[in-house]
C-alpha cells in the first residue's frame, strides 16, 4: 500500500456525501435552491471568526460569493463540486445567516397575440 489519498486521474477521494455528513436535502426547513437562485454574503452575518467554525468546502463558497452574486449552478461548476452537495452546503450557510438567497426575477409576460398583430398592422401601414 502506498498510503496515497489523492489520486491524479480520479481526484481528491472524499466522496461528496463525506462533505455534507450524508445528508442529501438542505437544512430541516427543507429549502429549496434551483440552479438559477441567486446567492450573495450577507452583509450582516458575523465575521470571521465564525467562519472559521465552518468546513473548507463552506469557506470556499463564501469565498466565491463574496466578490459577486454568484448563480447556484455557477457556484457547483467554480468549485468543482456536485450541485446536490453545493445546495446542502448552502443550506448551512442560509440556516447559519452567511448567505442570502433571491431568485432572479421572472422574464415579463409576453403581450398578448391581438396587441402584437395590431403592432405589425401598424408598421405595415406606414
Amino acid at each position: 500500500m502506498n498510503g496515497q489519498w489523492y489520486d491524479a486521474e480520479a481526484g481528491p477521494l472524499v466522496r461528496p456525501y463525506a462533505m455534507t455528513g450524508g445528508r442529501t436535502k438542505p437544512g430541516p426547513h427543507g429549502v429549496r435552491f434551483d440552479l438559477i437562485a441567486l446567492v450573495v454574503v450577507d452583509p450582516a452575518a458575523g465575521g470571521t471568526g465564525e467562519e472559521a467554525l465552518l468546513g473548507p468546502e463552506h469557506r470556499a463558497l463564501l469565498g466565491r460569493c463574496r466578490d459577486e452574486i454568484q448563480s447556484v449552478a455557477e457556484l457547483a461548476a467554480d468549485a468543482d463540486l456536485p450541485v446536490g452537495v453545493v445546495r446542502v452546503l448552502l443550506g448551512d450557510l442560509l440556516e447559519a445567516g452567511h448567505v442570502k438567497v433571491s431568485r432572479p426575477v421572472p422574464p415579463a409576460r409576453l403581450p398578448e397575440m391581438r396587441i402584437l398583430r395590431e403592432v405589425i398592422e401598424g408598421l405595415r401601414a406606414l
